[in-house]
């Protein structure tokens, strides 16, 4: 059959879309809206499986918290190796054991640093790299509240294999009194939000773990 019968009954399938087309934004927003009270229920959970020993603990830099609760968890003996991703260049084994009030001999050889790091997919593939080259099963993965969903999600991509636990850290400006009320929390959660969900997409940055591995 040909002609204006044939045409016929695709017409009301478009008379439909364009009764829909004008709702569209309010579901994204709503999709978007929705995501994110998800996110904020990731971001505020605590530790999982507080007490349990893993192999080795990743901190991801960012903040001096991050890098104190690594070491705690350390010196309390839940692992025997840390690696903390992403330092600076100029940062030794010395700066980070002032952080804890111990001797440097006393980390030599249970801590490593990286500093190839850059981006939160750069710290997967470093943490990757060093867990691969130690034959960690198991890590427990230190970083903020906000920026866990993410990096979970590209330490999952880059180690498949190794079984993660979550020991998020809730940042001084958002334990403060008032901080829900402040648009600085807000548009922080929000760029975080957006940024996970560029991960999800593929849309992340660089990852180049160093050729010898953390240091």
């Amino acid at each position: 059959m040909s002609g204006p019968a044939a045409a016929a009954p695709a017409r009301p399938r478009r008379q439909g879309l364009r009764r829909w087309l004008p709702l569209l934004p309010a579901l994204a927003l709503l999709a978007f809206a929705g995501g994110f009270a998800w996110f904020l229920m990731l971001a505020a959970a605590g530790p999982a499986e507080p007490e349990a020993p893993t192999d080795g603990i990743a901190v991801l830099t960012g903040g001096a918290e991050r890098v104190e609760t690594g070491l705690r968890l350390l010196r309390e003996g839940r692992a025997q190796h840390l690696l903390v991703s992403g330092t600076h260049p100029q940062v030794g084994l010395g700066d980070v054991a002032r952080l804890a009030a111990m001797e440097p001999e006393t980390l030599a050889g249970r801590v490593a640093l990286g500093h190839e790091a850059t981006s939160t997919r750069g710290n997967a593939a470093e943490i990757a790299a060093w867990a691969r080259a130690e034959g960690l099963g198991s890590l427990r993965i230190v970083t903020a509240g906000y920026h866990m969903p993410r990096a979970l999600l590209e330490l999952r991509r880059a180690l498949p294999e190794v079984r993660l636990y979550a020991h998020p850290i809730q940042p001084a400006p958002l334990r403060q009194a008032g901080a829900a009320g402040r648009l600085r929390t807000w548009s922080l959660l929000l760029r975080e939000y957006v940024k996970y969900l560029a991960a999800l997409a593929g849309f992340t940055g660089p990852a180049a773990p160093p050729a010898d591995g953390p240091r």
